[in-house]
C-alpha cells in the first residue's frame, strides 16, 4: 500500500497545483516527488499540528496540499487544525494516514488509532475514504484528490486478497462481492479476507451470505446498503475501528428507519487495546478472524 502511494503521488505530481507535506514518515519512499518536485515537497518533522494548518494556507492559495502521516498523528493530534483551519473555512484537501487502526501495535497503544473515522466523519464537508488494495487507492484518489472537499485515506499496511476491477472502484460506491439471502456482511479494510473465509464455512450449510464490500465510508452508498438490509432483514458490520461512531455508526443512521432489520457490530469494543504484539495477534485478542465472524453470524442466525 505504501509503495502505491509513492507511484498515485508522483502521477499526482504531474498537477502543478499538488503539494506534499510529510510528518517525517515516508521521506524515502517519497524521495522521488521531491527530486521532481523540489518547491511543492515539505518535511514538517514532528509538527503535525503546524503541518495541519500550513497545509489550509496553501490551501487558501489556491493549490492541493496532500498531508501524510501516522493515522493517530495526522487525525486525533490535529483534530482542532483540521475542524478550524480547513472544515471552517469550507477548504479542500487531502489527508493519507498510515498505520489504521494498529497496524503498528508493536510500539504500544499511543500508536493505535480507534477513533480516526469517527472525527473526521463529524465535520461537514469531509469525505473519507479507507481503501485495502492498490487499485482503490490509486483510482479513489485520482477520482478526488481535486473535488474541493477535505479527503481523509485511511491506509492499512495489510491488504486484502481480493482482485477488484477498475470498472468497480467508483468514489461513494461500495461493491457487492457475494449474492446471498440470508444475512448481509459490510465489511471495510482487510477484513474482507476473512469475511470470505466464513462465507465458506457457511456454504457447507446451505446458508447463503451477501457480501458488501466498503471502500467510501462517507459518503456511504445507502441505496446499496438499504435494499440488502431490506432483503436479508440481518446486518453484520466488520471493521478495524471502534464500534462507536464508525461504519457501523454510519450504517445504522441509514437503516435507522427500516423495520425489522437487526444490525451486530463487529470491531473494537469500547475499551482500549492495551497488550502488545503484531497484526494478526491483535485481530484474534479482539475477535476480527474468520473464527469470531463465524461465532457472530450464527448467533444472529438462531
Amino acid at each position: 500500500m505504501r509503495a502505491q502511494l509513492t507511484k498515485t503521488i508522483m502521477d499526482l505530481g504531474k498537477d502543478d497545483k499538488v503539494v506534499l507535506l510529510v510528518g517525517d514518515i515516508g521521506v524515502f519512499g517519497l524521495r522521488h516527488f521531491k527530486e521532481a518536485y523540489p518547491k511543492r515537497f515539505y518535511n514538517l518533522g514532528i509538527c503535525e499540528q503546524s503541518m495541519m494548518s500550513l497545509s489550509a494556507g496553501l490551501a487558501l492559495a489556491g493549490l492541493i496540499p496532500v498531508v501524510h502521516s501516522i493515522t493517530s498523528f495526522v487525525t486525533e493530534r490535529c483534530f482542532e487544525q483540521i475542524k478550524d483551519d480547513f472544515c471552517y473555512q469550507g477548504l479542500g484537501g487531502n489527508i493519507i494516514s498510515v498505520g489504521s487502526c494498529f497496524d503498528y501495535a508493536g510500539l504500544g497503544c499511543t500508536h493505535h488509532c480507534y477513533s480516526d473515522i469517527a472525527i473526521i466523519r463529524s465535520l461537514p464537508r469531509t469525505q473519507i475514504i479507507y481503501p485495502a488494495s492498490e487499485i482503490e487507492f490509486d483510482l479513489l484518489m485520482k477520482q478526488t484528490y481535486n473535488n474541493n472537499h477535505l479527503t481523509y485515506f485511511r491506509l492499512p499496511q495489510k491488504k486484502h486478497s481480493y482482485k477488484f476491477l477498475e470498472n468497480q472502484i467508483k468514489f461513494g460506491k461500495g461493491i457487492k462481492v457475494n449474492e446471498g439471502k440470508d444475512i448481509t456482511i459490510i465489511a471495510a479494510g482487510p477484513q474482507l479476507d476473512n469475511v470470505l473465509k466464513a462465507k465458506e464455512e457457511f456454504e457447507k450449510q446451505n446458508i447463503s451470505i451477501e457480501i458488501i464490500y466498503i471502500h467510501t465510508i462517507k459518503p456511504l452508498d445507502r441505496d446499496l446498503i438499504r435494499e440488502s438490509a431490506k432483503k436479508t432483514k440481518k446486518v453484520l458490520t466488520i471493521e478495524e475501528h471502534n464500534i462507536i461512531g464508525g461504519l457501523a455508526d454510519e450504517v445504522a443512521r441509514n437503516l435507522e428507519d427500516l423495520e425489522g432489520v437487526k444490525l451486530s457490530r463487529m470491531g473494537v469494543n469500547d475499551e482500549f487495546i492495551t497488550d502488545y504484539g503484531n497484526y494478526d495477534e491483535i485481530c484474534k485478542s479482539i475477535g476480527l478472524t474468520a473464527e469470531g465472524i463465524v461465532k457472530n453470524i450464527t448467533e444472529m442466525l438462531r
